[in-house]
């Protein structure tokens, strides 16, 4: 290693981002494995080591459809030059319908003849007109169209939204939906577009409910926005003294004021990975609807299908949320880049849109004139679309149809997963890991519906105390570094992990994912961890005999 690991040198790089500490730790992981006969494991980041094969087998098999379609409709046919025509709709879904007679059985057939059969059946959709999207989409050959998000794309992204974060009871009335590339590119939208319509301006309050994903911690922090901050922490606590990783209801009054403009949260959390308590959600809605009306809240909801019955902000209060939903921890696919952002067709922007200042109403209109004859007209949803591209590239917008298409085959699939059945086996994958890594520990996990246990957050003061009391508490934050415990998984046992304090969660914390390494990896990582706490405990004992 270039670095020398003083405390020091800690001390610095506990101001980083953890994803950049990340890189600095395998480096550390991968001397020490080749010092060694240990294997490094890399726990650090949120990629899953499984993914979802039905949607991609049909994603493929109607690949060959559309490609069919295009070589019937070529001037060269027959030439070999590598060249095709484009689908053409007219009488499509005929031929596709006898394309999946002729590939009965085949891999990826069932998903495509009951997603076609649930569209046209049940949303009364024109068949040729989907099969054609759906042509058009696996192949890329145009622009999207609409550029926001593809028309029977959004039919099944909306429904899916409903049952996996409305717990099957949505609100009345429509969401609107913008594809975008991932969560990442989602949050930066509306970061931009809730500042260039002066709805967040430079040095407005805003809150954020920590722990939280870090970006939502350094992008207020930059210059263009250097929003007015204040955190809620998950800091409740059982009379035993375990976390519940839950808020505080009266650290929530803090959103009573209304000059606090917008609250962002990762629901369920990210990194301790638990969903909100009914009785914080409502207390959320009530100050909202008796005390705060026009708070925005913007929620971060890729988590959600990790606990039963998950019921997102958006389900109680539409017209507050903006929605941010990634297909990538579901479905394994980080590499897809798919996800959403979901807007209530009654929403309180559109609201504050029309009643901002006239002088504020001139340069909106000025900003959006180049695509709109009415551009005062121009909905906050496709706004963010527009501002996505500069506005002057609007035209280009959208996400590439081959990735909108996987997204509405992924949507469908758990669409029509009746039995729920891979829902059921994604739990119990990362629940089966969250217990081997907890009774590796030998620390106390305590029993809750709520937690989603994508990862686990490990307070090392809690277990500290637990084991050796207070003194060892504070021997411990006298002499060492909170992410000094990263550091030493990393030297000492080949571990990668990340620091909580990253988070804006507990500095003494480590963030553990249970979705990237096999069941057996986190009996390891387990004690691992546990032999750093009592090597730590073993320093201390020493020093006492001085």
């Amino acid at each position: 290693m270039k670095h020398k690991i003083t405390r020091e040198y800690e001390k610095k790089m506990s101001e980083i981002s953890p994803f950049e500490l990340k890189n600095i730790l395998i480096d550390l992981a991968d001397e020490s494995a080749r010092k060694s006969t240990h294997i490094m494991l890399n726990a650090g980041r949120g990629n899953p080591n499984w993914i979802s094969t039905a949607p991609r087998e049909a994603f493929f098999l109607f690949g060959q459809f559309a490609l069919e379609e295009c070589a019937r409709t070529s001037e060269y046919a027959g030439e070999m030059v590598g060249l095709a025509g484009i689908p053409e709709k007219k009488r499509i879904a005929t031929r596709f319908t006898q394309f999946l007679m002729k590939h009965a059985g085949s891999p990826g057939m069932a998903l495509l003849k009951d997603t076609y059969d649930y569209l046209v059946d049940e949303k009364g959709v024109d068949e040729n007109d989907l099969v054609h999207e759906w042509a058009e989409g696996v192949i890329g050959d145009q622009y999207p169209v609409p550029d926001r998000i593809l028309k029977y794309t959004e039919v099944l992204v909306e429904d899916y939204l409903k049952q996996e974060l409305c717990d099957n009871r949505p609100p009345k009335g429509k969401f609107d939906l913008f594809a975008t590339e991932g969560g990442t590119a989602a949050m930066c939208y509306i970061f931009d577009s809730l500042q260039q319509n002066f709805l967040l301006d430079k040095g407005d309050k805003i809150v954020l409910f920590a722990p939280v994903f870090t970006p939502y911690i350094e992008i207020p922090e930059q210059a263009r926005y250097l929003f007015d901050v204040t955190e809620i922490h998950a800091c409740k606590m059982t009379k035993d003294g375990y976390h519940t990783w839950q808020y505080k209801e009266k650290d929530l009054d803090i959103l009573k004021d209304p000059s606090v403009k917008a609250a962002f949260i990762v629901n369920p959390s990210n990194p301790p990975s638990y969903g909100l308590t009914d009785g914080l959600m409502e207390r959320i809605v009530d100050i909202v609807r008796n005390d705060n009306p026009n708070l925005m809240i913007i929620t971060d909801d890729v988590y959600a299908t990790y606990i039963p019955h998950f019921r997102s902000i958006m389900a109680e209060l539409p017209e507050n949320t903006l929605c941010v939903y990634s297909f990538s921890k579901y479905f394994g696919a980080t590499g897809w880049r798919l996800a959403v952002v979901a807007l209530h067709e009654d929403n309180i922007y559109d609201r504050m849109l029309k009643e901002l200042p006239a002088e504020q109403k001139e340069q909106l209109n000025k900003r959006y004139s180049s695509i709109s004859l009415h551009p005062e007209e121009i909905r906050f949803i496709d706004r963010m679309v527009a501002d996505s591209r500069q506005v002057a590239l609007n035209h280009t917008a959208g996400l590439s149809l081959p990735q909108q298409t996987q997204m509405a085959l992924f949507a469908s699939f758990s669409l029509l997963d009746r039995e729920n059945a891979y829902k059921t086996k994604m739990q119990q994958i990362i629940h089966d890991r969250l217990h081997t890594l907890w009774e590796s520990t030998g620390f106390t996990l305590l029993d809750d519906p709520l937690r989603a246990g994508y990862y686990s957050e490990i307070d090392m003061l809690v277990w500290a105390k637990k084991f050796y009391g207070d003194d060892f508490v504070v021997y411990l934050q006298e002499n060492y570094e909170p992410v000094d415990v990263v550091f030493r998984l990393a030297q000492e046992t080949s571990l990668v992990l990340l620091n909580g304090g990253g988070f804006d969660a507990p500095e003494w914390s480590i963030r553990c994912s249970l979705a990237n390494l096999k069941r057996e990896d986190y009996v390891r990582i387990g004690e691992g961890i546990a032999s750093i706490l009592h090597s730590y405990a073993d320093k201390w004992k020493e020093s006492l005999k001085k």
